[in-house]
């Protein structure tokens, strides 16, 4: 009975891979991810290995994600009125090219330090635009509506198992063969991304004429997703946490090799306990049957995130700060998965495609600007009271969302309704009544 019971939840726990497409969305974009992640720590220690610089660090993340701040609202707009599998076949297509020059730069020795960020920018700018379609494109590839927050947690576990791996294997190679393996790997790797959305079966494309222009229809994404205040609530607190949160991917060059006194496979550890603690946050989301709880749940992960950088900003023993890793990796990716999973089940389907831009845009778009700020005061600070203070940050942050919280679960009770998970929302409510009301009311 044990074991039956067993293989009933793993199956639950996996059962949006029941859907053909999005098995092979998942296979391929698995693959093409642990590339991904190999070219980003393989281009951190390269150039700070080449400049010594925690600025131009923060520099080469400004570079490669403010054009997803730029352009991501109408890469929503995109998303919404073109097939979104062409889309997505276009910006692989130009990624492998990009991960294939800067490879090409780095293997012959000609790189410099303005290839990579003009090659970064260049990247930034396409992934404007495949982020925003991607996250839009998963609902089509789910046959069963009600799948489509297990699809969205596996969606986080697959690029946090990514994350655990590319990392890890970087480092390696990085101390064996240097950063142009990595590259070159991660430009094989999109072959994986391409031949999946080739594979797909999907419905034919009825393109919806739009007698309104382009930049009335993004007047009309903005308006909808910031006046409703559930909506804009969510996007902020994704924007607070990558504005204050994700700017310790940057410094973990500097605490890697002059805290920690280790080299590249050093920081590739970093990086792999902090995806295995996400890996682990994307598990606990993937076995919850209900959106039901998601709330409190980003409240509680939203602080520790903000404590685990605070404590590892002291921390100078190696299997302290792996193990800190390990819970801010948890604790950012619950709660973003977690935003994401109530944005997508409370969105319009019309309006998709611009909201999650403006969540592709708060996600991918603030953290340059944080990147920026934190190598600049870490210049004068040093990265341990910056990583402190990004820390310190975060945890307050989330203050304003727990207070509005009980009036935000009310303005969505009638979308809920209306998708049939009425019954458990009003549990929810009544939970939460009875821990706000009064003692004597109880």
């Amino acid at each position: 009975m044990a074991k039956v019971a067993l293989g009933g939840k793993l199956r639950d726990m996996f059962r949006a891979l029941r859907s053909r497409n999005y098995k092979l969305f998942f296979v391929g974009q698995g693959i093409s991810l642990i590339g991904t992640w190999m070219q980003q720590i393989a281009l951190s220690w390269l150039v700070y290995r080449l400049t010594d610089s925690v600025f131009l660090l923060g520099a080469v993340t400004f570079s490669s994600q403010i054009p997803t701040f730029l352009f991501g609202p109408f890469a929503g707009v995109a998303a919404d009125k073109f097939e979104r599998r062409k889309v997505l076949l276009v910006t692989q297509v130009l990624s492998m090219l990009q991960a294939s020059t800067l490879a090409v730069l780095v293997l012959t020795n000609t790189v410099e330090i303005w290839h990579i960020l003009a090659l970064s920018a260049v990247l930034g700018t396409i992934n404007a635009f495949d982020i925003a379609t991607r996250q839009a494109f998963v609902i089509e590839l789910v046959e069963k509506r009600e799948d489509v927050s297990n699809a969205i947690a596996l969606n986080s576990s697959m690029f946090n198992m990514a994350r655990l791996v590319g990392p890890t294997v970087a480092g390696l190679l990085i101390s064996v063969v240097g950063e142009g393996i990595c590259l070159l790997i991660n430009a094989v790797s999109y072959i994986a991304v391409l031949a999946s959305l080739i594979m797909m079966h999907l419905k034919p494309f009825e393109r919806v004429k739009q007698e309104r222009k382009a930049w009335q229809s993004l007047k009309d994404g903005f308006k909808y997703a910031f006046g409703f205040p559930p909506i804009r609530a969510l996007i902020v607190i994704v924007g607070l946490v990558s504005l204050f949160g994700m700017p310790f991917t940057v410094l973990l060059p500097v605490f890697a090799r002059d805290i920690l006194q280790g080299g590249a496979n050093t920081l590739g550890y970093l990086m792999g306990a902090s995806g295995f603690g996400a890996l682990g946050g994307a598990m606990f989301l993937a076995q919850r049957k209900s959106v039901v709880g998601l709330g409190k749940v980003i409240i509680y992960c939203m602080l520790l995130f903000g404590f685990a950088l605070m404590a590892f900003s002291f921390s100078e023993i190696f299997l302290l700060s792996l193990v800190l890793m390990l819970f801010s990796g948890f604790g950012m990716i619950v709660t973003m998965a977690s935003c994401n999973t109530l944005l997508q089940t409370i969105v319009e389907d019309d309006k998709r495609g611009r909201v999650m831009s403006l969540y592709a845009t708060a996600f991918m778009g603030m953290a340059p600007i944080g990147s920026m700020l934190a190598g600049s005061v870490a210049e004068h600070i040093g990265v341990a009271y910056t990583l402190l203070g990004c820390g310190f940050l975060c945890t307050i942050s989330v203050i304003p969302f727990a207070v509005n919280r009980p009036k935000l679960r009310q303005m969505v009770q009638p979308i809920y309704e209306r998708l049939g998970i009425a019954p458990e929302i009003a549990t929810g409510l009544q939970s939460a009544s009875n821990l706000t009301s009064p003692p004597e009311d109880r």
